[in-house]
């Protein structure tokens, strides 16, 4: 099973790289934060391919995958879901609950800083829990289950910091730096090329949630 598990990781991490120039370092806590049952927050400047990288590592898993892009006017129900009033043919009213796209197993909470306390608050009980709880219904999210968000530096203009108690949520807060010189020129040339490659998908949930248990 170790030696399955160091396979798996190894050929994420080369299927990753047909996308993702560098930040290994990156991968590295993103690969760890999926595989104890953590969620991840990135924090750095636009035009760093946080969520290029999110994406990329949602494709080699087969899972599903949504994502919010955070914004002032979000709502908590844009994220959990909402009941809905109904009536049926005999004209009898009723409550169903639509689920909201934080039903999946992996969630890229985009630039999250960028809505107020309110609405990111409505993550905690998700992340904490893996349940969402709307009126009197409390509903189980999808197993396995992370989020990833990321976030520009507090210092950009019309961005809210994080509370602390969504802070704890978070295993890693990791750092996204500027690529080097030489990692630079690589991301010009494939680009200007066009040739970037698929990656391949490489784990199942299932195989997720095992690896999950041995490293418990």
């Amino acid at each position: 099973m170790l030696r399955e598990f160091a396979q798996h990781q190894q050929t994420m991490r080369v299927e990753l790289a047909k996308v993702i120039v560098g930040q290994d370092d990156v991968i590295e806590q993103l690969l760890a934060a999926i595989f104890t049952r953590g969620h991840c927050l990135l924090e750095g400047v636009p035009g760093l391919a946080k969520t290029l990288m999110v994406s990329t590592l949602s494709s080699i898993l087969d899972v599903s995958f949504k994502r919010i892009q955070f914004t002032p006017d979000l709502m908590p129900s844009d994220i959990t879901g909402t009941q809905v009033l109904e009536e049926d043919e005999n004209g009898r009213r009723s409550f169903r609950f639509v689920d909201g796209p934080i039903f999946t197993n992996v969630l890229l909470a985009d630039e999250i800083n960028r809505t107020p306390p309110k609405t990111q608050a409505a993550l905690l009980e998700a992340m904490q829990e893996r349940q969402v709880t709307v009126g009197r219904e409390t509903f189980s999210l999808p197993d396995p289950f992370f989020t990833i968000a990321t976030q520009n530096p507090i210092e950009q203009e019309g961005t809210y910091p994080l509370p602390e108690a969504q802070l704890d949520r978070f295993m890693f807060n990791i750092k996204v730096g500027y690529p080097s010189a030489d990692e630079e020129e690589r991301i010009l040339t494939a680009t200007s090329r066009g040739d970037s490659e698929t990656p391949n998908k490489v784990m199942s949930g299932r195989a997720i949630l095992n690896v999950q248990k041995l490293v418990q």
